[in-house]
């Protein structure tokens, strides 16, 4: 299994939220976030300024196959070419469990 989170602007949550659930996504997290930048620190009248750039996290577990299609769907739907555009991580799960039910692995993500 891997996890696959992504920073993204937060005008294309709609877009992608669609764009994965017609995909047969079923279960994701939506998470506020800011992004730090050392680009966007400021000295202004000799007082340092850091701005920070609100984006939203997405977090979705999926089988390893799965993988390439999901994150090009997300790469396709929120590009604009601007930086600020945010980023994709792919990381390995070892397990998963649904609580509700026990369920292991795969069945606990399906």
């Amino acid at each position: 299994m891997k996890k696959v989170e992504a920073f993204i602007r937060s005008d294309k949550l709609n877009e992608l939220v669609t764009k994965l659930n017609s995909m047969g996504l079923k279960e994701l997290n939506i998470l506020e976030a800011k992004n730090f930048n050392k680009d966007l620190i400021k000295l202004a009248d000799s007082d340092l300024k850091i701005e920070f750039t609100p984006m939203i996290k997405i977090e979705f577990v999926i089988n390893y196959t799965e993988v390439d299609k999901y994150v090009e769907a997300i790469k396709n739907t929120v590009q604009t070419g601007e930086s600020g555009d945010g980023k994709i991580y792919v990381s390995d799960i070892e397990n998963s469990v649904k609580i509700s039910t026990g369920e292991e692995g795969l069945k606990a993500i399906a």
